[in-house]
């Protein structure tokens, strides 16, 4: 990891152990936007430039998530994603979930009152697959405990039951690989450990998923036609031939941002390398924990994420001291990411001691 860019990106102002709710923003994605905003104001708009941007986003996230640009479109949320691939769904359909999984995931199968949706733990799910499954909706890391799933096992039992799976990798992109080709459908918002402004997200749609119509473009705008310069007015003659048909428009400025940010995971050695530097830190803060008075005992794991049960009460504590954390569903939430140091872990192992 190379401490110079790192220095060069990220100069946090509080001890930031927080990028599972938000990642900061790299240097050089601030000054994008401070110039794009600045363009904009002064009238100096390209339209045609904001959606080469998106375009090059998205080609970076299918090489960061492992598949091609011709199965991503962008968006602006998981639960739009998600929404899509519920509305698409036949009647009747069951979809199968962890219990307590992110409500984006989930939700959106709910909302149908023909559609069933079942949830079971985690560690349950590839065995509670069976024929009735339409649809396995899960998230590669759990957003409240960080726990990681076991996604060959899911796959697997899904393959075996004739069953799709849509993956939420908001929470593994960029520091987890993601190996996206091997999914029915992923969805990822990228404001968290892509480092990318809120705003931009992805929905990849495998090819099968694409040939069978599996999933409708239910709001295919100007911007899902194959020209889309040339047929904006009026019914669209022909939707893109690719997952772009599935392309929301977007807004600029989080696509704008997305690029560098993107840009910045890929030179950093991607998740592979990404992961080994937020996996060492969380390790060495999951050890620390556990030699804390008062018995806490973190989620176990080697994620980058770190729960413990108990300690939420702390947040507020940490907070007035300038330390940055989370509390979700009762447990103190840290996560580990690029801005990150040693420093910073053995900083909030010391305020949690005293």
């Amino acid at each position: 990891m190379d401490q110079r860019v790192l220095a060069a990106e990220f100069q946090p102002e509080v001890t930031y152990c927080n990028t599972a709710s938000q990642g900061l923003l790299p240097t050089r994605t601030a000054a994008a936007l401070t110039a794009a905003t600045a363009d904009m104001a002064a009238g100096r708009i390209d339209h045609a430039a904001y959606y080469a941007a998106a375009d090059a986003a998205r080609a970076a996230f299918a090489r960061i998530a492992g598949t091609t640009p011709d199965r991503v479109a962008a968006g602006s949320a998981v639960s739009t994603h998600t929404g899509l691939v519920a509305a698409s769904l036949p009647a009747g359909a069951e979809v199968l979930a962890p219990a307590g999984d992110f409500s984006s995931v989930v939700n959106p199968f709910t909302v149908r009152d023909d559609v069933t949706l079942r949830t079971v733990p985690l560690a349950d799910l590839p065995e509670a697959v069976d024929a009735s499954t339409a649809l396995v909706a899960l998230s590669a890391v759990q957003s409240a405990d960080g726990r990681i799933a076991d996604l060959p096992a899911v796959r697997a039992a899904a393959r075996a039951h004739g069953a799709r799976v849509l993956l939420d990798a908001t929470q593994a992109a960029g520091w987890l690989p993601v190996e996206a080709d091997a999914y029915d459908y992923v969805v990822c918002n990228a404001y968290k450990w892509l480092l990318c402004p809120r705003g931009a997200s992805f929905l990849v749609v495998s090819s099968r998923a694409q040939e069978e119509g599996a999933l409708l473009p239910l709001h295919a705008g100007w911007v899902a036609g194959a020209s889309p310069w040339d047929d904006c007015y009026g019914p669209i003659a022909r939707l893109a031939p690719d997952a772009r048909a599935y392309t929301e428009s977007i807004a600029f400025l989080p696509y704008l941002g997305a690029v560098p940010s993107l840009a910045l995971v890929e030179e950093l050695g991607g998740p592979e390398a990404i992961g080994a530097h937020d996996r060492a830190l969380a390790a060495r803060f999951r050890a620390g924990v556990a030699e804390l008075p008062g018995g806490y005992e973190p989620v176990p794991g080697d994620s980058a994420i770190v729960a413990v049960p108990g300690l939420g009460h702390a947040v507020e504590k940490l907070a007035a001291a300038g330390v940055a954390v989370a509390a979700r569903d009762g447990n103190l939430r840290a996560s580990f990411h690029l801005h990150n140091t040693e420093t910073d872990v053995d900083r909030l192992l010391g305020l949690l001691a005293g």
